[in-house]
């Protein structure tokens, strides 16, 4: 049988058109026409490759495929892959992920362009090459695809530029000088800016600003020793950046709300421990948080207009006991102390200026009730930072040289010249910049006595030449604005006077950031400076180590950096009014040596209007001359003594004095409390106090003045202190705590610092209002009327219960658990108390009672006379019940 001739078989591999590294040595027989290769095999291997070279940013290869004359007759430069993406694209989105190869694939598109790539290609998301490339692509490559045909202003499907693409709400990290590079040459071909790009500069000045916020909140709580919860979350800083005044004339009715339910808390006279305690004493402070006050004007309005005033005065009297003892108890914490000082303020102006509530509540003594717990505060604050600054006056103010060169080899004919050199072996103790050793023992609300007199010998100074004058501290004051800059320079090696203003910046930073009034701040650093005055009066008469040319001096410029701190935070200058003592204690010091005649002396005399005749001769009795040092002559020393005798003359006659304005002012007291025992004399009362505070009508004018837009801020003038007729200063005196005559000022708050509220947006500057025009010298400040009576539901879980909210947004459906136990005793006695009337009101023990449950409609009438009083007698059964609100 013959056999048939089978077929050869072609058994060579197939050529691998997809090579997964493809190389020239590779591509060069697969190219060739011996290859076998037909042209769409030849085409196809090209594509691939070209592909392949872009990828990975294969030069070699690229320039291969672009200079051989097979392969690049087989090349398609418009080739894109499924997403649309063209050569140049896929180029670029190789940057990055392998570093070192980054300039070789920079070359790779250079070359693609100069071959005649498309760069305006889109793919099919709309982004150009030099989208992608600002995304990815070095700086250098974006201003080559700029110069070479991409469109700057070219738009996704999303409407986004390529500089939209990296700063479209923030500038990518690391993609700032591309953002600048695509920002500048679109500016230079007419373009103004973006909505967008306004949207991302403002969020990027927010995100600076919070970070600058961030770094103030944090050295304050250092400073301070501040809990974090005390600023809250970071919302409420945009929110309250926003401090536009309202120049028009406002509505009444911001001021006296309609008498409806919608503004006032319902509440019954047993839930009240119950409401201080959650409202009050358990109240978390945090940063400008007035619901306690609202509340309590919500609770006050209620029972103004609908009840008796037994009730109000329950509630005037329990609120302000349990804000006394929240204080007092808490007497360390500052932040209680700003909370409660801001929120009596607001409290305050809301009851003053509603004139539904204002007639009643001055009768009954209200306001005073306030005012006294807002004095309580006041002096509590006080007394903290007294305590604070206690030790650091005589560490950072008498002992501190400023010039230490010059006061070195100071000698004093008291002391012996050999005993200097075991001086200089006592090495200065390292004290704490800012913190102050707490005593053991609890501290008391009562002032820090002066230290005694120090019996140790006086530190040795260096002797300074006779024509040294008197001359300012270099500032050593730090302003507010660089207290919390990035660098903080470095301290010496013991307690400054930048220490104490420091401290300072600090505090007064906070008082501006929680709202407290401009004019309180401005009488808190009055009575802190008086103290401070009086306290360096006292140390430096009665320790004999001061009383030196020398000495005086190196106080004298110390000083002069907390009063370069006032003029710095535009403090008045009314308030270091009160160093004036010091400063003539202190020329007298530095002058009284040099007196040789009698002229002289009493022309001298004359300028030191705040010293008398005592100090004066305790100064010369106790002053240590130095060697070589000139001294009073002996008719100028028996002329002093003679006037320290007439003194003490003049000095029974103004005591006798003083005795009998006390025995008057006594009596006065006496006549206002017949007239209060007078309730239809209400004329008369005004005039009374009118009589008894007429030594305090200037400093009134005073504080008005601060809120007068038109008039001299720097004019302020604290009230004075009382005579002094011994030798030393008291630093206990309190000076009066006045408030503005006009109640609405009491919601003024000072405008805060430019470090925090940052710089405005571009056209968004707003013009100088009415109550922000201020002169240089005064706090500046703005009106938060509207801001302050804002409020929100969550208050009525500190009065209500945890219920509440679902309360008010929904009807309340009274089931077997919330109905009312007739087991237990009613609030009121069944005798006295008319449930038919109460229902009436919509209100049934402690239960709102809405239309919604009774099925009619709802009808408010409230009455024009006050209710019996019903039951107050009978204590509260349980806490379980809490009063609830009325809804509109």
């Amino acid at each position: 049988m013959a056999s048939s001739a089978l077929p050869t078989i072609d058994l060579s591999p197939e050529p691998d058109l997809h090579p997964i590294y493809p190389t020239p040595s590779f591509l060069v027989p697969l190219l060739s026409t011996q290859s076998g290769l037909s042209p769409a095999q030849k085409s196809e291997l090209v594509a691939h490759s070209l592909s392949r070279a872009c990828v990975f940013g294969e030069l070699s290869l690229l320039s291969y495929l672009l200079t051989d004359h097979t392969a690049q007759s087989l090349i398609d430069l418009s080739a894109r892959d499924e997403d649309g993406l063209g050569l140049v694209s896929t180029a670029i989105h190789g940057f990055g992920a392998e570093s070192d190869r980054d300039v070789e694939r920079e070359e790779c598109v250079r070359l693609l362009i100069a071959e005649g790539a498309d760069v305006s290609t889109v793919d099919n998301a709309g982004w150009t090459p030099l989208h992608h490339a600002a995304l990815l692509a070095p700086p250098s490559l974006v201003s080559h695809l700029m110069t070479h045909g991409c469109s700057l202003f070219a738009l996704t499907r999303r409407n986004l530029t390529p500089l939209d693409i990296v700063t479209a709400h923030t500038t990518l990290p690391g993609r700032e000088d591309v953002a600048l590079l695509l920002g500048e040459a679109m500016r230079s071909e007419g373009w103004t800016g973006s909505r967008m790009e306004e949207r991302r500069k403002l969020v990027e000045r927010r995100i600076a600003r919070r970070a600058k916020q961030r770094s103030v909140r944090d050295d304050i709580s250092r400073q301070l020793e501040i809990s974090p919860r005390w600023w809250g979350d970071e919302g409420w800083d945009d929110a309250s950046d926003d401090e536009s005044d309202d120049d028009e004339p406002e509505d009444d009715k911001v001021y006296t709300p309609p008498p409806d339910y919608a503004t006032m808390l319902v509440f019954s006279p047993p839930s009240l421990p119950y409401i201080f305690q959650s409202l009050i004493t358990n109240y978390q402070p945090s940063l400008r948080n007035s619901e306690p006050a609202n509340a309590l004007y919500m609770l006050a309005r209620f029972a103004c207009l609908t009840c008796d005033n037994t009730w109000l005065e329950d509630l005037i009297i329990g609120a302000t006991d349990a804000i006394e003892d929240t204080f007092f108890n808490r007497s360390e914490d500052l932040t209680c102390l700003v909370f409660w000082l801001y929120n009596t303020t607001a409290w305050l102006h809301l009851m003053r200026c509603d004139n539904s509530i204002n007639e009643t509540c001055e009768v009954l003594g209200s306001f005073a009730l306030i005012e006294e717990v807002m004095n309580s505060v006041f002096v509590f604050i006080i007394r903290y930072i007294e305590r604070r600054i206690d030790s650091l006056i005589e560490t950072a103010i008498l002992d501190h040289a400023p010039l230490p060169t010059e006061f070195e080899d100071v000698q004093f004919e008291s002391e012996w010249s050999f005993l200097r050199s075991f001086g200089k072996k006592k090495t200065a103790t390292p004290a704490s910049v800012m913190r102050v050793a707490t005593p053991s023992s609890p501290p008391s609300p009562s002032r820090p006595i002066t230290p005694p007199a120090s019996t140790g010998s006086a530190r040795n100074f260096a002797s300074i030449r006779n024509t040294f004058s008197r001359s300012r501290a270099q500032s050593a004051t730090t302003p507010l604005q660089s207290l919390f800059a990035d660098t903080v320079p470095p301290q010496s090696a013991g307690p400054n006077p930048s220490d104490i203003t420091s401290f300072f910046d600090a505090l007064q930073t906070l008082f501006t950031l929680s709202g407290i009034n401009p004019a309180l701040i401005t009488q808190l650093w009055s009575q802190v400076f008086y103290w401070i005055a009086c306290e360096i009066f006292n140390r430096v008469l009665t320790r004999k180590k001061y009383l030196c040319r020398s000495r005086a001096v190196q106080v004298g410029m110390n000083l002069g950096a907390l009063e370069e701190w006032v003029e710095t935070v535009n403090l008045p200058r009314g308030v270091i009014s009160h160093l004036a003592p010091v400063r003539d204690l202190l020329n007298w010091l530095q002058c009284l040596s040099s007196i040789t005649e009698f002229a002289n002396l009493v022309a001298t005399i004359q300028t030191m209007k705040h010293l008398n005749p005592l100090q004066m001769r305790r100064a010369v009795r106790d002053y240590k001359y130095e060697v070589n040092e000139g001294r009073m002559t002996d008719e100028c020393s028996q002329y002093l003594a003679q006037m320290q005798k007439d003194w003490e003359r003049h000095r029974v006659k103004l005591g006798v004095e003083q005795l009998r304005k006390e025995m008057s002012e006594r009596e006065r007291e006496d006549d206002l409390a017949s007239v209060l025992n007078d309730s239809g004399s209400h004329h008369r009362l005004a005039s009374s106090v009118s009589s008894i505070s007429s030594e305090l009508s200037f400093a009134q004018r005073n504080v008005d003045l601060l809120f007068e837009c038109d008039a001299d801020g720097a004019s302020w003038e604290p009230a004075k202190p009382p005579e002094v007729l011994g030798e030393f200063l008291d630093s206990r005196h309190m000076l009066p705590l006045l408030l503005p005559s006009d109640p609405r000022m009491l919601s003024a708050s000072p405008k805060k610092p430019p470090f925090w509220s940052g710089l405005p947006a571009p056209g968004t500057e707003r013009s100088a209002s009415r109550s922000s025009r201020r002169s240089a010298g005064s706090i500046p400040w703005h009106t938060s009327t509207r801001r302050m009576r804002d409020i929100g539901l969550e208050m009525l879980r500190w009065v209500d219960g945890i219920g509440a909210i679902s309360r008010w947004t929904r009807p309340l459906q009274i089931d077997d658990a919330d109905a009312l136990d007739a087991s237990t005793t009613p609030p009121y006695d069944h005798d006295t108390y008319d449930y038919d009337e109460e229902l009436a009101h919509g209100h049934q023990g402690d239960v709102t009672v809405t239309s919604e449950t009774l099925d009619v409609p709802w009808v408010t009438s409230l009455t024009e006379k006050p209710a019996p009083h019903r039951g107050r007698s009978i204590p509260p059964t349980s806490p379980r019940d809490p009063p609830v609100s009325l809804p509109e």
